[in-house]
């Protein structure tokens, strides 16, 4: 009996966010302000939002938090709406150092007959100009692209990720020096995203990942500090640089911590990883109980499980992301490719034109 109410329950929560994604949300109030700007918070948890409908959905009329995306983006994002909780998608983090940098694609092709349908690159180390030409090569073979960004306050990539420890009051104040270098840095990626908006690739772009970890530096600041650094590049990403191609994803960590949610208007997905080897249940409902009514993304997992686990736990994420090198090499290659020949995953092969 125990089993059979958790079943229900889990599918409560597919229904519960596939109605809301495919509904109109209009943008929330909160009755706290963080930053500039205010966003509406329940009694219950800091982070959770009442969701009211103001008008009926039309057919494929998935609204994206920026007004003014473009036609590739808004494509792409009814496609991931239309297909949550039906499929996953399959997305696998490249590398760059092992020498090439279709080092995971290979393997997969190799022991799955298949490729990923999105592939996912990382600004690191300042890759701007490697990214953009992988990015766009992978469009150009019909795929999804996912962007990344371990990297410093001023740069650089994963060690400078985990040590910066900035100053957050002059760091979020206009004008100083670390406002200035932030920026400056914020310019040399959306330059790059730039490109690809021209050449009409959306991009899921997942900046400040597992925020809530608070091992990279954009978590270190606390919660309230991170809502107004993701807002500040929501706004100067979308408002002054034009980067309508962005949809945006907020990648959690696998605990999904309270008072983190920066609001439903910047912000398209929000997601969890784990290396637990879970199908991460745990982050599922903790996302769940936001009630965002917005796809939910694994974004990043170590050992992949079968998909009867994700069906029995009942949360099929919009896509799963293996990491790259030794996690994918990790992954029991029966396994792999029963999952990527599965009805239940899109792969590349099996996207539509978008």
């Amino acid at each position: 009996m125990i089993k059979k109410f958790i079943s229900i329950v889990c599918i409560i929560w597919i229904i519960a966010g596939l109605s809301a994604c495919e509904k109109d949300i209009p943008p929330v109030k909160l009755t706290e302000s963080t930053g500039s700007t205010e966003i509406s918070k329940s009694t219950e948890t800091k982070d959770s939002t009442e969701i009211k409908d103001s008008t009926e959905k039309k057919d494929g009329d998935f609204r994206l938090s920026n007004p003014n995306a473009n036609e590739e983006a808004k494509k792409t994002y009814s496609y991931l709406c239309e297909n949550f909780g039906k499929v996953m998608l399959s997305c696998q983090q490249e590398s760059t150092w092992m020498g090439s940098p279709d080092y995971e694609m290979n393997y997969i092709q190799e022991v799955t007959g298949k490729l990923p349908a999105m592939r996912g690159l990382d600004f690191m180390n300042d890759d701007f100009d490697g990214v953009t030409k992988r990015a766009l090569e992978w469009h150009k073979k019909g795929g999804i692209v996912t962007i990344c960004w371990h990297t410093g306050v001023n740069g650089k990539g994963y060690q400078e990720s985990l040590d910066d420890d900035p100053d957050y009051e002059k760091l979020l104040t206009k004008g100083t020096d670390e406002y200035n270098g932030m920026i400056a840095n914020w310019d040399r990626a959306a330059d790059a995203l730039a490109v690809l908006r021209d050449a009409g690739v959306a991009v899921l772009w997942r900046p400040f990942h597992e925020f809530d970890g608070k091992w990279f530096w954009w978590g270190k600041g606390g919660s309230d500090n991170f809502i107004t650094l993701w807002r500040m590049m929501y706004d100067y990403f979308t408002n002054e640089k034009g980067l309508n191609n962005l949809i945006w994803v907020l990648g959690y960590s696998g605990d999904v911590k309270n008072g983190w949610y920066p609001g439903n208007e910047y912000c398209d997905i929000i997601g969890s990883d784990t290396y637990d080897d879970s199908t991460n249940l745990k982050g599922w409902k903790r996302l769940a109980s936001l009630n965002t009514g917005k796809p939910l993304a694994f974004h990043e997992c170590g050992n992949l499980p079968d998909l009867k686990s994700f069906e029995s736990d009942g949360d099929l994420w919009s896509w799963f992301m293996i990491w790259h090198t030794d996690y994918i090499k990790g992954n029991d290659v029966k396994n792999l490719s029963d999952v990527y020949n599965s009805e239940r995953v899109i792969t590349l092969d099996e996207l539509p034109e978008l």
